[in-house]
Order: C-alpha cells, then sequence, then structure tokens
C-alpha cells in the first residue's frame, strides 16, 4: 500500500473515529434519558421493573466506554501508533460481540417485557390511591389523559381498585375523562359527577372515560422506540465493522512505530 493510500486510510478512520463518538454519546444520552425521565411510560416501569434501570446503566457505560474507545482510534490512527490501533481492534470487536447478545437477548424475551409490562400497570390501578402524590401514578395519569385511554385492555380495569369502587356516587379515574377540548389538563386522583337519584352505585357504564385500553397504544409507543434504538445499534455495528477493518488495514502497512509522536500529558 502507497503512502498516499496508507495517508487517506488514516484520515477515513480518524473521521470514522469522530462519527463513532458522537453515535457513543448518542447512546449514553439515551441511557441518561431512561434513568431521570419523569413524564413518559418509562417512568411507570422503572418503578417495577429494575431490569430497566439496569439496562439504563448499561447503555451509559456502552456510551462511554464507546466514546473512550473512539478517542484511543483517533490517536491511534493519526499518530500511526500500531499497539493503540490493536487494542483499538479488539474492543471494537468485543463491543460488537456484546451488541449481538445483547440484542439476541432482548428479542427472545420481548414477549416476557410485554407481559411483565402488563401486569406492573394493572398492579398500579389495583393500588392507585387518590390521597397519595405518587410518581408513578402521575406519570399513568399523565399517559392516560395524553394516550386519551383508559386502564390496561379497557376502562374496566378500574373496577379492582377497591378505593373507587367503593364510593356510592358516580366516581371515576380523572385522567380517564373525556377531552372537550384539547387544552385541557390533566386532573389526577379520582373525580365525581353530580348525585343524580336515579343511580345508587358507583356503575362504571355511567362514567364519562375513555372506553379503549391503553395496552394497544403504549406497546405501539414502545415499539416505536424500539425501533428507532434498533437503527441507532445497527447504525453503530456498521460503523463498527468499518472502523475494524480500517484499523487493521491500517495497523498491517504500518511497519515501524515511532511513540514520540504520541501525545504525552
Amino acid at each position: 500500500m502507497g503512502s498516499a493510500c496508507i495517508k487517506v486510510t488514516k484520515y477515513f478512520l480518524f473521521l470514522f473515529n469522530l462519527l463513532f463518538f458522537i453515535l457513543g454519546a448518542v447512546i449514553l444520552g439515551f441511557g441518561v434519558w431512561i434513568l431521570v425521565d419523569k413524564s413518559s411510560f418509562i417512568s411507570v416501569l422503572q418503578t417495577s421493573y429494575n431490569s430497566l434501570r439496569v439496562g439504563s446503566y448499561v447503555f451509559m457505560s456502552v456510551g462511554a466506554f464507546t466514546m473512550l474507545m473512539s478517542f484511543l482510534g483517533c490517536i491511534g490512527a493519526v499518530n500511526e501508533v500500531r499497539c493503540l490501533l490493536g487494542v483499538y481492534f479488539a474492543f471494537l470487536l468485543l463491543i460488537l460481540i456484546a451488541q449481538v447478545a445483547a440484542g439476541t437477548l432482548f428479542y427472545f424475551k420481548i414477549g416476557k417485557v410485554k407481559q411483565e409490562m402488563g401486569n406492573i400497570v394493572m398492579e398500579l390501578i389495583r393500588n392507585y390511591n387518590s390521597s397519595q402524590n405518587n410518581s408513578a401514578q402521575n406519570t399513568w395519569d399523565y399517559v392516560q389523559a395524553q394516550v386519551q385511554c383508559c386502564g390496561w385492555v379497557s376502562f374496566q380495569n378500574w373496577t379492582e381498585n377497591a378505593e373507587l369502587m367503593s364510593s356510592t356516587n358516580i366516581t371515576y379515574p380523572c385522567s380517564c375523562k373525556e377531552k372537550k377540548q384539547e387544552n385541557d389538563r390533566p386532573v389526577m386522583g379520582f373525580c365525581q359527577q353530580p348525585s343524580n337519584n336515579t343511580v345508587i352505585s358507583n356503575n362504571p357504564e355511567y362514567w364519562p372515560v375513555y372506553k379503549e385500553g391503553c395496552m394497544k397504544k403504549v406497546q405501539a409507543w414502545l415499539q416505536e422506540n424500539m425501533a428507532v434504538i434498533l437503527g441507532v445499534c445497527v447504525g453503530v455495528a456498521v460503523i463498527e465493522l468499518l472502523g475494524m477493518l480500517l484499523s487493521i488495514c491500517l495497523c498491517r502497512h504500518i511497519h515501524s512505530e515511532d511513540y514520540s509522536k504520541v501525545p504525552k500529558y
């Protein structure tokens, strides 16, 4: 390989690592979002599903490690250090294997995740307490109001809440109420209908709420987000393969190393 080709390969590898650094930052940011998000359905899952919290730490670790590896790759490419390029190749290979293993594991556990998601929501509905200011309850109220749904499978799921069904008047979840206007703000807790002498019990059929459950809409929302995650992961994997190819080509054609080129801090 001529000196001109080596130079082109070197700077292609540098640009590749710059892009790789940005993708690592995206993965790191996604892990942070899962951990700190309090305004979407992710917050409901976090409170009862520890695997999601663990997954956020995994994303953050992989993102930080990816950024570190891209930094080493930049130094190894620009300064033509075979040792750093070899380490860079080995770690890229490990990251790629880990990503494939994690993706395979997630694919085979997606059914269990959906089932667990339904169990978490149903437990939240059963134990919902209107007198408590609970972040998971507030988030689920927000989801019902924004997605315009009620319960998990249907609004009838709320009949399993003892506090709600103990009322003798028409009482329903406020966040399930059908909106009259788009700018209506969701209200937390339970609401009561004006007293009606013809109704002597809290019959769900008289609730002015959305009849459709949230299951299909929430699962569709998660599916869309998972598609984005998978897209990012596939993009990272393709870039990793290109980086491995470029690094091994450059490493093979560097015949001697000048360690004086390596920056010293």
